[in-house]
């Protein structure tokens, strides 16, 4: 009896596992493969590419000089206030001229003796040129003569040279603005002691036109020597300034020079560029960022930026191909502007690639596609035609 049950239980519990077995694998049969992702995509397409790059620069002013003395002595006068405009000739700075004056006079009474002998040596070379003509006078006593002569004749000219030494001197003793412009805070005060060629007076410079320099890495400098000789490129390639408020100068620049050499230690060169500044907005030291656009030369391939994968150094996009499924493609990214990417390689116009819902795709699941509504589209290519 025991027994009989027993057998009885394993039918039952045998049964029971092969019908749940049956029934498992109809339902995996009925639940079928995976749905497909959503997601919005995008259509690769070659567009007119214009970025902003941004450079750190330094106001300079186009003309500076600084005002030292080319003659010694103590400051007797100041006829200007610090940071006040002045004029090319206006006087600025006054050194004691007493001793100038004097020397200035001494070297023309000098002058006047020396013409004076000079005259005295000239009548008695014609009077003992006469008398040698009537053989009243030994020849070498003309020859006396016409030596004295030329001994005056040089000294007249040696005192001419020291009344002209001696007026520049007394004219150097006043400095005078070398160009138009403002003048800076002065570095001296009244009494005080000036060195020729040493003690530094002031700073004069024109602030109107001004200039920016920047430093170009050296793989631009193509670009940039274009845009120095072509006058449309320039007015295309507009530079504007950012200064530290963040308020933008949008006055009209121009490349006025691009220097010699690349510094070998940065690899850049130096681009200066033009800028009018009739009101005075830009000083020069200032530090500033130029904003300068760039247009490509060509035509680029663009994405929306949200589309790339970073990972492990390497940029991937997913493009949508047959049968909808995606699949993972290694990128070459260029210049990232607004919400876009350029890509330089691994895509081709017309190709479809993944924007939203990005992050739940994985190689070779199938995806819905709908393509970007007009808000999204308009996002994803801000900025990159210029109309």
């Amino acid at each position: 009896m025991n027994t009989t049950n027993y057998i009885k239980l394993g039918i039952l519990i045998l049964g029971t596992v092969t019908l749940a077995s049956c029934g498992g694998d109809k339902k995996a049969a009925q639940q079928g493969p995976p749905p497909a992702t959503p997601v919005t995509t995008y259509t690769v397409s070659d567009q007119e590419v214009i970025t902003t790059d941004s450079y750190p620069g330094v106001v300079v002013a186009l003309n500076e000089v600084e005002l030292r003395p080319q003659v010694g002595g103590y400051i007797t006068a100041i006829y200007i206030k610090d940071g006040q405009k002045v004029t090319k000739g206006q006087k600025l700075y006054e050194i004691d001229r007493t001793k100038y004056i004097a020397a200035n006079n001494t070297a023309k009474a000098n002058l006047a003796v020396a013409k004076a002998n000079r005259d005295k040596a000239k009548k008695d070379a014609d009077r003992y040129t006469r008398l040698a003509e009537q053989d009243a006078v030994a020849k070498q006593r003309v020859d006396y003569a016409l030596t004295d002569l030329a001994n005056a004749e040089s000294q007249v000219a040696a005192a001419q040279a020291q009344v002209s030494s001696a007026a520049n001197d007394l004219q150097r003793s006043i400095i005078v603005s070398p160009l138009t412009g403002t003048i800076g805070i002065s570095q001296v005060k009244l009494g005080a002691l000036a060195s020729p060629g040493t003690t530094l007076l002031n700073t004069v410079s024109s602030n109107n036109p001004i200039a920016v320099d920047i430093a170009v890495n050296q793989a631009e400098i193509p670009r940039f020597v274009r845009l120095q000789k072509n006058t449309a490129a320039v007015k295309d390639s507009l530079f504007n300034i950012q200064l530290q408020d963040g308020s933008i100068y949008t006055g009209q620049g121009h490349i006025t020079a691009i220097d010699r050499a690349v510094d070998p230690q940065t690899g850049t060169i130096k681009v200066r560029i033009s800028y009018p500044n009739a009101e005075g907005k830009l000083f020069a030291g200032m530090t500033v960022n130029l904003k300068a656009l760039n247009k490509a030369t060509e035509h680029e391939l663009v994405i929306p930026y949200k589309s790339v994968i970073e990972q492990l150094g390497e940029f991937n996009v997913f493009v949508v191909g047959d049968s909808s499924k995606a699949e993972a493609r290694i990128v070459k990214i260029g210049k990232q502007f607004d919400k876009s990417v350029v890509i330089k390689s691994g895509l081709k116009q017309g190709e479809v690639v993944v924007v939203d819902g990005v992050q739940n795709v994985r190689p070779g699941a199938v995806v819905t596609t709908a393509a970007p509504d007009a808000g999204q589209g308009a996002q994803s290519t801000a900025g990159a035609v210029k109309k």
